[in-house]
């Protein structure tokens, strides 16, 4: 069966003028992600399968999933994304849920999602749209705590794999999300009272509250890019570190992350790679795979390691 997969970082900060840090840089990493855009074209899937997160925009503390499986959704304004709704094949999303269940998992289930940059950046840049390829998004906790454990995540991606075998056709797996990065997100532990209305409620954000989450995390993303530590600055020695493990295998060696780690050498966002790691896991549940680094760079204007892995059937 034709598989691939693409892992991408997701940094919306790309789509705000920030200041560059080093002349081309920005430029190096769309000139690569369109390179894996243009072996996607080529590779032309029947359905793209996109393992992502969600940071407090279409979930909250008041019914928090661990994974969900999303049969209907609508993009969200955040950090201008367009509006548009997903081309989802819903008896495919339906039928994936009866099997997960059957297979000892038990995700949610959304027939009304409104899906974030977590999801919307991947599919705009790798996938061209949100309408050019059947999509179906797959919800991954990275982001409220207490989340899956790593473990649980690998296992649920191969479960995954294993319906999609059994189905037949060209699938793409996205992972989306990583690799190193702290954003000014806010956290269970230490949410002030403001920050927990914020993400504990089912709300839709205003045009005019998108444009204030997004100045204070443009102000935290000058600050580090000027050498200033507003926040844990993204790792190279980390995020190589991972790939490797991650491209050389096994998947379950990465089981040993653990979530003191990731807080201490990735930071906040450094959990989302629970979503690359359940797209390999997926992939190699149909057919072993060949997998490189696209690019991988440190972007600090963009607060994040952005990396770019991809992998196609041996």
């Amino acid at each position: 069966m034709p598989v691939m997969t693409v892992c991408a970082s997701h940094s919306p900060l790309m789509y705000t003028q920030v200041t560059e840090s080093k002349p081309g840089l920005h430029q190096s990493f769309f000139d690569a992600i369109g390179g894996v855009a243009d072996d996607v074209r080529a590779f032309d899937p029947e359905l793209v399968v996109v393992f992502g997160p969600d940071h407090f925009n279409a979930l909250y503390y008041d019914l928090m999933p661990g994974f969900c499986v999303v049969g209907a959704a609508e993009s969200s304004a955040d950090w201008h994304q367009p509006t548009g709704t997903l081309r989802i094949p819903r008896d495919t999303a339906l039928a994936l849920t009866r099997a997960l269940q059957a297979d000892g998992f038990d995700p949610a289930l959304s027939l009304r999602m409104r899906v974030d940059h977590g999801m919307t950046i991947g599919l705009q840049q790798i996938a061209g749209g949100y309408e050019r390829y059947p999509v179906l998004p797959l919800y991954m906790n990275c982001a409220a705590e207490p989340r899956p454990s790593v473990r649980r995540s690998r296992e649920f991606g191969a479960a995954v794999g294993r319906f999609f075998a059994s189905q037949g056709g060209r699938v793409l797996f996205i992972g989306s999300g990583g690799l190193s990065h702290d954003p000014p997100t806010a956290r269970l532990a230490t949410a002030t009272p403001e920050q927990w209305a914020r993400i504990s409620a089912r709300q839709e954000a205003s045009p005019e509250e998108f444009a204030r989450r997004e100045a204070r995390v443009i102000a935290v993303a000058e600050s580090l890019a000027r050498g200033e530590r507003p926040i844990l600055p993204p790792s190279e020695p980390w995020d190589r570190r991972f790939m490797e493990r991650l491209l050389g295998g096994p998947l379950d060696a990465l089981d040993e992350l653990t979530d003191d780690e990731l807080d201490r050498e990735a930071g906040f966002g450094g959990h989302e790679v629970r979503c690359w790691i359940a797209a390999f896991a997926a992939a190699e549940a149909i057919a072993p795979t060949r997998a490189r680094v696209d690019y991988y760079a440190v972007i600090p204007e963009w607060i994040t390691g952005m990396g770019i892995v991809s992998a196609r059937a041996a």
